[in-house]
């Protein structure tokens, strides 16, 4: 997976700002375990839009989410969700190169 906007900072374990000129940096591998009744955290975490491909668009479908959409993953983040949501901060499965 890959990150546009924010990195992942792989010795403090949260997002963080780019390096200049990174248009994109690696996710590390996530293993999903579901969790009954889970109680979402409310602070310290971006809700990350994960996108099959980069352009982030496809056809809206029942659900109302695009059908490049797969979820929302949740990242640790030492700053606000308000600062990730105005850079743009996205995941993708794949890039076009």
């Amino acid at each position: 997976m890959f990150l546009e906007g924010a990195r992942w900072d792989h010795k403090k374990h949260y997002i963080n700002n780019p390096y200049p000129k990174e248009l994109f940096s690696d996710l590390p591998l996530v293993h999903l375990q579901p969790i009954e009744d889970r109680k979402a955290p409310t602070e310290g975490v971006y809700n990350c839009p994960l996108y099959k491909v980069e352009s982030r668009r496809g056809t809206l479908s029942t659900t109302g989410h695009s059908t490049n959409f797969v979820m929302f993953m949740e990242l640790t983040s030492k700053d606000q969700e308000d600062t990730w949501i105005r850079a743009g901060v996205a995941a993708f499965l794949s890039l076009r190169y």
